[in-house]
């Protein structure tokens, strides 16, 4: 089996803080990979490493093959990104944006691609609209798109859910679970444990910078065990260590 995503003692300090410490983790190809914790634990910053969007303090780490410290923006022209908080540029119409993303990543007919996904995610009515104008709700969406527009085999995604209303969640959710069947790879970080447990094939938890576990969902269910109780009761324990 490929890996994907491999990191080795991986670190983040922000002065006397250990935001991430000493994280070895492997993703393989055709994985829904889901790194869970509480609000704090690291994930967004571990993200932000294997993205090449911050350095790490200490170790390494490779996506699709690339260093993500040598070459942070070759990993970033590979993968679909998509952040905690959505930012599409304020002064560009969604279309717009999407034409800059397609521009940046030499995408072809990107007209047809973007029609394709307004229509997918219900938001072909705000096409036209100023990014700065779009709700919450849309700038998810738009973010999306911006991310899978171009097929990537890998996408990292920080709380895919986010911002969306049932309807979309839904059909956000098959999307995943389709997606990798195809053998490409997806990483979301999440403390949304039901999501988890429902969509993603693997799992590792993150506390105060530490990774606690790894393993399959299945091997979970298979002895009747639920991950948001595993959850819970590994990072209660892990408080008081």
């Amino acid at each position: 089996m490929k890996t994907v995503i491999n990191a080795l003692d991986l670190s983040k300090n922000y002065g006397d803080v250990k935001a991430v410490d000493h994280v070895n983790l492997h993703v393989d190809e055709g994985a829904l990979f889901g790194l869970l914790g509480p609000n704090g634990s690291g994930k967004t910053t571990m993200i932000k490493m294997l993205t090449g969007q911050t350095r790490p303090t200490g170790g390494s780490a490779s996506v699709l093959g690339i260093d993500v410290t040598q070459d942070p923006v070759g990993v970033r022209a590979r993968v679909g990104i998509i952040p905690e908080q959505e930012t599409p540029p304020s002064f560009l119409t969604a279309m717009e944006y999407l034409e800059f993303v397609a521009a940046v990543r030499k995408i072809p007919d990107i007209q047809a691609k973007a029609d394709h996904w307004f229509d997918f995610l219900d938001f072909a009515d705000k096409k036209n609209v100023l990014c700065k104008d779009l709700s919450r709700g849309t700038r998810q969406k738009l973010m999306f798109t911006q991310a899978f527009i171009h097929e990537p085999s890998l996408a990292l995604i920080d709380e895919p859910l986010i911002n969306f209303d049932p309807i979309i969640q839904d059909l956000v959710k098959d999307y995943l679970a389709d997606y990798v069947k195809h053998g490409k790879t997806i990483f979301i970080s999440t403390h949304i444990l039901e999501v988890a447990e429902e969509i993603c094939s693997e799992f590792a938890i993150l506390h105060k910078g530490n990774l606690l576990h790894t393993g399959p969902v299945a091997e979970l269910t298979g002895r009747g065990e639920h991950l948001p109780s595993f959850f819970l009761s590994l990072v209660r324990k892990d408080r008081h260590v």
